[in-house]
């Protein structure tokens, strides 16, 4: 029978992974990086249970590091299949990996040269090199396309609303009449704007679904007011506004927010730097594909300036992100990572967290273990690069801005099937979260709910 094994994202929110075996073909559905807890991220030094080389092909939701991330070290490990993903998949993966393999091995060069790695020498997870193999083997396919990955196995992509490209992937099996299997991915919201509502299917004999906010209901953001609350409390105090955001996706809309509110004069027109040359880049795509956004931000297309506000600056070179981050001006930085595990945005935090004027400010979901969600815990210090920094600056999150579909969200997505899936998984959520959601499908739907650990195997029904 075909079968599933749960390689991550398996009661916890990071490192998706989902090996299916039909007949004698392997097909490994996203490939993400474990982040956040040591025990986690030591994961991806450890080898899957079946060789990279066995794999016949990697299926991606969408370009997000914690579903693409595992991509490289997959490819240096002998993985010689095709990657099937959405075009604007493709795009997003073009710049992650690289820059992610870029940073691995920064990382990696400033351990062995500052001595605070426990490992002599420290080494890279994967490099740019590896990661640019990994570029090479990216076969983009539109939205609502089936096309045969490996004999006997179709996928079929459907718009998820969550990212630029972001699609569940919908697998049919040649077995037994014909299975199909759905994987959400990550459910986009409803109402929101730069991205569409994503869009209901009919049916699955086994669904895996999401559960990163299972257990709660994001705020309402009443057209932006908290957002502005805060810009102009940090602005009026003489500190600046530091956000880490994920490089793509949430960029986007922080930066149409801040448009939107300062257009309207509900905040000042302060500087907005952009330090995230990766996120630019992304932002150039965004405006390419116009016509995969939502109908408010189409007829923008191919301007960036739809997305920038009236002070807006973009910081490339090194040398500028270390000159802003000592500057004490006024201002809003945006930088990456979102959950400030790496990247430009430590070198932000390390000067702006000590001064109680500054205001670190979330817009994404923290996963446990990391930096981000030590801070938003309210710990009053933090290693950065090696040394301990203290927190004097205001922490603040705004669940409101989430790409991620809260709980009532994902229930009205699920109820959009016309007939029940033989079988749900919930994934993609911390064990408790997963556990609060799936007894709520039990309820409300009456589903057969299972909540699989890591490295699990289920027979598909």
């Amino acid at each position: 029978m075909p079968s599933l094994t749960f390689l991550g994202a398996a009661r916890t929110v990071t490192g998706s992974k989902y090996l299916l075996e039909v007949t004698d073909r392997r097909v490994l559905v996203d490939c993400g990086l474990f982040q956040g807890l040591k025990e986690l991220r030591e994961r991806n030094w450890q080898p899957l249970p079946v060789p990279a080389s066995s794999i016949h092909a990697v299926v991606l939701t969408h370009a997000h590091i914690d579903h693409t991330g595992f991509l490289p070290r997959l490819c240096a490990e002998g993985f010689r299949g095709r990657v099937f993903c959405t075009p604007a998949t493709a795009d997003l993966c073009k710049i992650v990996l690289p820059d992610a393999g870029r940073i691995e091995e920064e990382d990696a060069r400033e351990a062995n040269r500052r001595g605070y790695s426990k490992h002599s020498p420290a080494l890279p997870l994967f490099t740019e090199g590896d990661a640019f193999l990994a570029i090479s083997r990216l076969q983009p396919v539109g939205f609502d396309r089936p096309v045969p990955v490996t004999p006997g196995v179709t996928v079929r992509f459907v718009n998820s609303g969550h990212l630029l490209g972001s699609a569940f992937a919908v697998l049919t099996l040649a077995v037994d009449g014909g299975r199909e299997l759905v994987f959400s991915g990550d459910v986009g919201r409803y109402d929101r704007p730069v991205l569409p509502d994503p869009l209901p299917l009919d049916c699955a004999d086994t669904l895996l679904v999401e559960s990163t906010y299972g257990d709660r209901t994001h705020e309402p953001d009443h057209d932006g007011s908290a957002l502005a609350t805060i810009v102009n409390d940090t602005i009026a105090r003489g500190g600046k506004v530091v956000m880490p955001a994920f490089a793509i996706g949430r960029v986007e809309e922080v930066i149409y927010w801040l448009k939107k509110l300062e257009d309207e004069g509900r905040i000042p027109q302060v500087p907005v730097f952009l330090d995230s040359p990766m996120a630019l880049e992304a932002l150039r795509h965004y405006m390419e594909r116009a016509n995969e956004l939502d109908p408010d931000v189409r007829p923008a297309r191919g301007q960036v300036s739809a997305f920038v506000t009236r002070r807006f600056r973009t910081v490339e070179k090194s040398r500028e992100s270390l000159e802003l981050a000592s500057s004490t001006q006024p201002s809003i930085v945006i930088s990456s990572s979102g959950m400030a595990t790496g990247g430009r945005v430590l070198q932000h935090l390390k000067t702006a967290l000590p001064n109680p004027r500054n205001t670190i400010l979330f817009t994404g979901y923290q996963a446990e273990g990391t930096r981000g969600r030590r801070l938003v815990e309210g710990e009053r210090e933090v290693k950065i690069h090696g040394e301990m920094v203290p927190v004097a600056a205001t922490i603040a999150q705004l669940h409101s801005m989430s790409a991620h579909a809260d709980a009532d969200e994902l229930m009205r997505w699920l109820r959009g099937f016309a007939r029940p899936p033989k079988l749900t998984c919930v994934v993609h959520g911390e064990s408790r979260t997963a556990d609060t959601f799936a007894e709520r499908v039990r309820r409300e739907l009456g589903w057969t709910v299972a909540v699989p650990g890591y490295l699990q195997a289920l027979e598909l029904p």
